[in-house]
């Protein structure tokens, strides 16, 4: 009797270690990935719509792929959101130290992952240049030519990737997608580097611009936290592969005006 009563006691103990790990460790997690009690998600606003940015709406919220996603994690988190704006990539990436934010989803590359640690990609966008109306830089060749202006959001991979990419325009970043919107618009810049669907957007509104046909690099756009957040990178990663099979980035994708837009993961 006494033998047979060992496994039952072992099972007894470590069903309740289970239970007592469970709800310790989901407490583990909450107080990393939401120190004060909301999780905050940090977003940048622009027109520009797509993947990445968000919009303010008129009664005063946020709409936007992030705003979707970052609602839907705090869902499953069991706490509030809190959605902390900035007007840029760059403007995100240079508070992280600071604390001011839990998680955010923006474009990647190899100097912001020195200061955050990424989570899976969930889009890959072709960057290139939208010229201004009666310009003759028709291609790449003709556009990086010594007087030519190129404007990109400042302290973003695709301006980085635009300052890489021409060797004789100057590249200048400014802090908005408004402000190189009205100077292109006005024809103070002969050119604005981004990704080709949004640019194929600003050209509808702009008539004479042309988006060029090359691709001058790849973006690729993923969930991030702060660095030396284990637990926090574990949740959204799991967080994201899920999305992606069970219809929560696509249902995100469609309720922000990108219904033909393919969710590219590589």
């Amino acid at each position: 009797m006494y033998v047979q009563s060992v496994p039952y006691l072992a099972g007894v103990v470590l069903a309740v270690s289970m239970m007592m790990v469970g709800p310790a460790s989901a407490d583990a997690l909450k107080d990393e990935i939401a120190p004060t009690g909301k999780l905050r998600v940090a977003i940048a606003i622009s027109p520009a719509g797509g993947a990445f940015w968000s919009t303010k709406t008129e009664a005063g919220g946020y709409a936007g792929v992030p705003v979707d996603l970052g609602k839907e994690m705090a869902t499953q988190l069991g706490v509030p959101v809190e959605y902390v704006v900035y007007q840029n990539s760059g403007q995100i990436t240079d508070s992280v130290s600071k604390g001011n934010w839990d998680i955010t989803f923006l474009p990647k590359d190899p100097e912001r992952e020195t200061k955050m640690s990424f989570g899976p990609i969930y889009e890959v966008a072709d960057a290139t240049y939208i010229v201004k109306a009666g310009s003759s830089a028709t291609d790449f060749e003709k556009l990086d030519q010594p007087g030519m202006k190129v404007a990109a959001v400042n302290n973003t991979t695709t301006m980085r990737g635009a300052v890489a990419h021409l060797k004789n325009a100057k590249v200048t970043g400014y802090q908005t997608y408004d402000e190189i919107f009205n100077l292109l618009k006005n024809g103070e810049v002969d050119a604005f580097a981004l990704s080709r669907d949004q640019l194929n957007a600003m050209a509808r509104k702009i008539p004479g611009t042309h988006v060029l046909d090359e691709t001058f690099k790849q973006t690729v756009t993923a969930v991030a936290v702060p660095l030396n957040h284990p637990q926090s990178l574990a949740f959204a990663t799991k967080f994201m592969t899920d999305a992606v099979s069970n219809g929560t980035l696509r249902k995100a994708y469609d309720n922000n005006g990108l219904k033909d837009t393919p969710i590219r993961t590589k």
